[in-house]
């Protein structure tokens, strides 16, 4: 947790963070998004009860004297006008409304249920904002092979690496960060540990492989300091790589691809490997979901979508197609 959050957070809050952390496995990202999003919503519940001064700028109301008497007061009316709020007032769509609206359900349901500060959960009929359901952006075959073909210079083997891993495998970002050497079994296994700690296990395919045994003759090895000679993949500092470096090798080679410009990122490099699984491999949905580290199915079905080309030759393959028009008399 960061020292920020140690600092200006109110105890009861804290608490819950360090619970969602250690107990729950929480990333460190996860429980920053809990903070901001909490923080937002007393810094709005404060303004809208009168706590605060009238020419107090927003960001600037400090959440650390809220407590369980506070709490206590809060209504699920009070929950839907600030969802309101985040949409009118901070012009928040309907994702990261939605991502707000979990986290205070997630918080009241550990204020009744974990630590029996409330008797009644005011958040327990919430309700999510309704989303437009969209397709994930991905690469096609064809795109994904351009992207490859365009990887070269110094770090070539390394970069094409990282590239193959996340088209083949579907990991996050994180997860490939924290690839080590010896999550690369003798079997052809690859180690991943996911969200929440959760590890699971994948086999590498010919073409995993072959980038692998390519980049890791180039793998620094002198030089290296000891806290970081376990890590698959090294800046040029020799540092276990970045999030931020892997996003920068991605953006510079979709750039050089002629692929940017349409929102792709690393994270669609993962919705592209389980796209073309799924729509080229016919790899079965409950596999991809293991492949994918999802808790649920409902998350993997997403990508149970079909192409344009395929509802085209479904369509093609109608018994009816082929019908011709008839003449008819008056």
């Amino acid at each position: 947790m960061k020292h920020e959050i140690l600092v200006s957070a109110p105890p009861i809050i804290r608490d819950f963070l360090t619970y969602n952390e250690s107990i729950k496995g929480k990333s460190s990202n996860s429980i920053d998004e809990y903070y901001l999003d909490l923080q937002t919503f007393f810094r709005y519940i404060k303004q809208m009860r009168g706590m605060v001064g009238k020419d107090t700028e927003f960001a600037d109301i400090s959440i650390s004297d809220v407590d369980i008497d506070l709490i206590k007061t809060i209504t699920l009316s009070d929950i839907y006008a600030f969802l309101v709020f985040c949409k009118n007032d901070r012009g928040n769509n309907a994702a990261t409304r939605a991502r707000k609206g979990s986290t205070i359900r997630i918080f009241f349901k550990y204020l009744t249920f974990q630590v029996h500060l409330l008797d009644k959960n005011p958040a327990e009929l919430l309700e999510s904002p309704k989303m437009k359901k969209s397709l994930p952006k991905h690469l096609t075959l064809e795109e994904s092979k351009k992207l490859l073909d365009s990887v070269d210079g110094n770090n070539k083997e390394r970069d094409y690496c990282i590239l193959t891993l996340f088209l083949n495998c579907g990991m996050r970002l994180s997860e490939l960060c924290g690839l080590d050497v010896t999550d690369i079994g003798t079997d052809g296994s690859l180690r991943i540990l996911g969200k929440g700690n959760k590890e699971r296990i994948v086999y590498l395919n010919d073409a995993c492989v072959n980038s692998l045994v390519a980049y890791l003759p180039h793998r620094p090895v002198d030089g290296v300091p000891a806290t970081e000679k376990n890590a698959l993949f090294l800046s040029r500092n020799k540092k276990r790589i970045s999030n931020k470096t892997v996003q920068h090798i991605v953006y510079t080679y979709l750039e050089k691809a002629g692929l940017s410009g349409r929102g792709l990122s690393t994270h669609k490099l993962r919705h592209t490997a389980a796209t073309l699984m799924y729509q080229h491999g016919n790899v079965d949905i409950r596999v991809l979901k293991d492949i994918l580290g999802h808790a649920n199915l409902g998350t993997t079905q997403i990508y149970t979508h079909v192409s344009n080309e395929q509802v085209r030759n479904a369509l093609a393959a109608n018994p009816l197609s082929d019908e011709k028009i008839k003449n008819r008399g008056n």
